[in-house]
């Protein structure tokens, strides 16, 4: 039932405001913590294990069969295009003409998903207890990004899923590392420039990125490990920090507020500050 109202209250006439009266100063909402913006592959999960080598064959054999090339100029393009723009499908739409939907749908799809995910031992606990919000930023399809996160059992503490459809504009595709498909992403998300904290395994990324002053956390723990052609292993990945990298670290558990080895996040929340 509803609670009766009463008649002086329905009959009195809205009050206008004096015109005299100061104007209220419109504040921006506060997020409460930093914006974490979680790439996905070898940064939540070790992609380089199973998943990307899959990727990279399958890649690879959708433009044997939609371009008729032979295997070794799939190769070609697959890895070109990859460098010039930052994901294989953006030079593909951009020269040929693919299905881009089918593209990755076809590319990103495993039915053993969950045999070849492999990530850190209590991944779930680590990024609960990480303070403020938690985004995925990645240039996979959304819904591989969601089979992931499933798998790693942590979809439900992911506020949201950017992926490569959301990056999209004026009917062009768009990908990491891209600067005004971020802005307008984190517009979208209500996410201030200066909050953001970008968790990534890609530098080029970072280094972009770093332009717009957005805090940067290089993870290397889960990148391949190069070795000589005699096969011994080289140093191992992520030795040293680029100068537009605030933070490098192994594993997420640095993230971790009170951690031993150092407060990232707390040092990284302090820059917004001074």
């Amino acid at each position: 039932m509803m609670a009766s109202v009463p008649n002086a209250a329905i009959d009195r006439p809205p009050m206008s405001p004096s015109p005299l009266a100061p104007r209220r100063r419109r504040m921006r909402p506060r997020t409460g913590g930093p914006v974490w913006l979680f790439d996905l592959d070898n940064t939540l999960h070790h992609a380089s294990h199973a998943i990307f080598p899959a990727i990279n064959e399958a890649m690879t054999r959708y433009i044997v069969d939609a371009l008729s090339v032979e295997r070794a100029e799939a190769d070609r393009l697959r890895l070109r295009y990859g460098r010039r723009y930052g994901a294989t499908l953006l030079g593909l739409t951009r020269h040929h003409p693919i299905d881009a939907h089918d593209f990755l749908r076809v590319v990103h799809t495993f039915p053993d998903l969950a045999a070849m995910v492999r990530s850190e031992r209590g991944l779930a606990r680590l990024v609960a207890c990480l303070p403020g919000r938690k985004l995925i930023l990645t240039n996979a399809p959304e819904t591989y990004a969601r089979a992931v996160l499933a798998e790693l059992g942590i979809e439900r503490l992911v506020e949201r899923v950017i992926a490569i459809e959301h990056m999209r504009r004026r009917g062009s595709w768009h990908a990491k590392p891209d600067l005004p498909m971020l802005r307008r992403v984190l517009r979208e998300a209500r996410v201030p420039m200066e909050d953001a904290i970008l968790v990534e395994d890609t530098r080029s990324h970072l280094k972009r990125y770093k332009r717009l002053g957005i805090r940067t956390v290089w993870i290397v723990g889960h990148l391949p490990v190069p070795k000589h052609p005699d096969g011994k292993t080289t140093r191992l990945p992520g030795t040293g920090r680029p100068h537009y990298v605030d933070r490098r670290i192994r594993s997420l558990k640095s993230l971790r507020p009170g951690h031993e080895t150092g407060r990232t996040w707390s040092r990284l929340e302090s820059k917004t500050r001074t």
